[in-house]
């Protein structure tokens, strides 16, 4: 998430992933004064305007929030309220208004006081660490951009090359362009590139990028022993432990492990974790929680206020919290788990 604070009461936010629209649904609460662009169909008094049509203009306007929730499809979020303040005069004030908030829409959000959780997730939000992954053999080439414990693809790359039992005339640095141009798009400041798949290729195209200028800002590492390019080279490194070692203070990485250690006790018929919000919700009454994995799926199943509210005391509690969606093996993981995970202080009788 971008930030940037106006003054003491209000901060500038863009949100830039899934991650982050989540954490603006747990910031923004009912009577906060939100203000944003949007666009308003107004009766024009004109000669040659139709009667029964308004013509749609940009305005910004400030809302008094009273109802916020989740668009869990596309991946928005719905801030409902009443207007307060517009730059058009034609715009009643005290009118209901929605702004539909996506990925790379700027708003201000002001605040009589900002509490202590809320500051917490702006803040978490600007140290995630972003990696670029590229899959790539000499055939194709995957890439996807991991921030958080969010995966963003791009469209698999094709080199066009025929295989060695035939003779082309394929050029593999046309293909390394290719791919490098495509890298750059996704990129950005303070990212790592990882760079993996079978053979030698992931070699000559980290030699290819080390000869760019534009390329010696970023750190580039070369992994063994993930022998699939492409997407499905993305998804075999994301689950490997070769991630977990390389990418340990990621939060996939992080929510990687609270996974596998849950899974250990299970095995082991501990009581030192939960599986499902009620179990979770009730270890969390009485302080017992150590940290949280959680997945879209116990929003979209549980109430949504409900949700927000308990992940909120979660934190509150110094608890340490890690989200994660169906972009990743892990989430589709937690999912089938019932939608939230935690690893416990300390083991409790059912």
């Amino acid at each position: 998430m971008i930030t940037k604070i106006i003054d003491e009461n209000s901060i500038s936010v863009i949100p830039e992933d899934s991650d982050d629209l989540l954490n603006l649904r747990r910031i923004i609460k009912k009577n906060d004064k939100v203000i944003g662009d949007t666009t308003r169909a107004l009766k024009q008094e004109k000669d040659y305007s139709r009667p029964d049509k308004g013509e749609r203009i940009k305005i910004r306007v400030a809302l008094i929030v009273e109802k916020i929730s989740l668009d869990d499809v596309l991946d928005r979020l719905r801030i409902s309220g009443t207007i307060s303040e517009s730059s058009n005069e034609s715009v009643p004030h005290g009118s209901h208004h929605s702004f539909i908030l996506k990925v790379n829409d700027g708003i201000t959000i002001s605040k009589k006081k900002w509490s202590t959780i809320e500051k917490k997730l702006l803040e978490s939000c600007n140290n995630q660490i972003g990696f670029v992954l590229v899959a790539i053999d000499r055939g194709d080439c995957g890439i996807a951009r991991l921030r958080g414990t969010h995966l963003e693809f791009l469209p698999n790359i094709y080199s066009g090359s025929g295989g060695k039992r035939y003779k082309t005339n394929f050029n593999i640095e046309k293909f390394f362009e290719q791919v490098q141009q495509a890298v750059s798009t996704i990129l950005k400041k303070g990212d790592s590139i990882i760079i993996f798949g079978p053979g030698e290729t992931k070699k000559r195209f980290a030699n290819f990028m080390n000869k760019s200028q534009k390329m010696h800002k970023y750190k580039i590492q070369i992994i063994d022993g993930i022998d699939s390019g492409g997407e499905d080279g993305i998804y075999t490194f994301t689950k490997s432990q070769t991630m977990q070692e390389i990418m340990s203070d990621s939060n996939l990485a992080k929510a990687s492990s609270i996974i596998d250690e849950v899974m250990i006790l299970a095995n082991k018929k501990s009581r030192k974790f939960t599986m499902g919000f009620n179990e979770t919700f009730d270890a969390n009454e009485i302080g017992a929680v150590e940290s949280l994995v959680f997945s879209d799926k116990a929003i979209q199943e549980n109430d949504e206020q409900k949700m927000v509210d308990f992940l909120n005391d979660v934190e509150n509690k110094g608890v340490k919290i890690y989200s994660v969606d169906s972009s990743t093996d892990i989430g589709l993981r937690v999912t089938g788990l019932g939608g939230i995970i935690s690893i416990l202080r300390y083991s409790i009788e059912s």
